[in-house]
């Protein structure tokens, strides 16, 4: 079976007829109110999982149909946590840690959800302990797991941690490409930059390379930026907060203005790219309503829409 991903994956774009994702029973229907979700939580010994996803999302359907199916996975996540599902889209009212009040949607924005599935975990006290952005392989999500709880990794940042935890199997050295520019970086050319945070022994860049970058359409994008190789221990790395590798985090005129913390499939890859090179982040601050967009004119031209492959 193939391994995806090395940290996250992002939300696919809308089809026609959105399949529902189903929910595993043993989620929790609650009032949606955290700071008493959080106390009740902690009554029992345990903390919240926040799941926030979309009807339609395969790599929602993942989590669901891959990790949530497997006995460890789900006796864990069930001794350790209320798990609680929201939906991106959604108009229920809910209460954030602070006390404000807002619907599904609008908390989506305030936590700058921008894949789905998101999996935010909070402790007893409603505090983020982790998040995690995108979908996680069962070998990754279990350590996940275990950082949110408190069972493992205390004093360590959850990047450090996941590091050692979940061990992968690939390519000993980084990649190499025609299109990376060798530093200094500049960040204030006249095209867009994009910085691509990798490292050694990490699968999902290893995929990124050998899938994303050798398709035509994403190797004519890239042609539009520059493009930079940094490690997440780089001094750049480190301001920005870079968590996960692959990650792209993309600057226009010197500010940034987008980012992936996550292993894309191509075609989420190509939106992300023609995204900011279009600057239709200017007019359309969603990047979700974005790649739907797109993937509806794609197939009003009559492409094929692959979102997995």
């Amino acid at each position: 079976m193939r391994t995806w991903l090395c940290a996250a994956l992002l939300v696919w774009a809308t089809q026609p007829l959105a399949q529902a994702i189903s929910i595993p029973a043993w989620f929790s229907e609650t009032l949606l109110e955290f700071p008493e979700e959080a106390r009740d939580a902690a009554r029992e010994g345990k903390r919240l999982m926040l799941y926030f996803g979309q009807d339609g999302c395969p790599y929602c359907k993942e989590l669901m149909q891959i990790n949530f199916t497997q006995r460890a996975i789900v006796e864990k996540t069930r001794r350790h946590f209320v798990a609680i599902a929201l939906n991106i889209w959604g108009d229920r009212e809910v209460q954030w840690t602070d006390g404000r009040r807002m619907s599904e949607k609008e908390l989506t924005r305030a936590l700058k959800v921008q894949y789905t599935p998101t999996l935010i975990f909070l402790d007893e006290k409603g505090a983020i302990v982790a998040r995690l952005d995108g979908y996680y392989p069962p070998h990754r999500f279990t350590a996940a797991l275990d950082f949110a709880s408190g069972v493992a990794g205390k004093g360590q940042r959850f990047e450090d941690y996941m590091k050692a935890a979940a061990k992968e199997s690939a390519r000993p050295k980084l990649n190499e490409q025609p299109f990376l520019r060798k530093p200094p970086v500049d960040l204030k050319g006249a095209i867009p930059v994009a910085l691509l945070f990798e490292t050694p022994y990490c699968s999902g860049c290893d995929e990124l390379h050998d899938e994303g970058f050798r398709r035509p359409e994403v190797r004519k994008l890239l042609e539009k930026f520059a493009v930079y190789q940094l490690t997440p221990d780089a001094g750049r790395a480190l301001s920005l907060r870079v968590a996960y590798t692959p990650s792209m985090v993309f600057f226009d005129g010197g500010k940034e203005v987008f980012r992936i913390e996550a292993y894309l499939r191509p075609f989420h890859l190509a939106s992300a790219l023609e995204y900011v090179a279009s600057r239709a982040y200017r007019t359309e601050p969603s990047f979700q309503r974005y790649i739907q967009a797109r993937a509806e004119r794609l197939r009003e031209r009559g492409a094929a829409v692959e979102l997995w492959r």
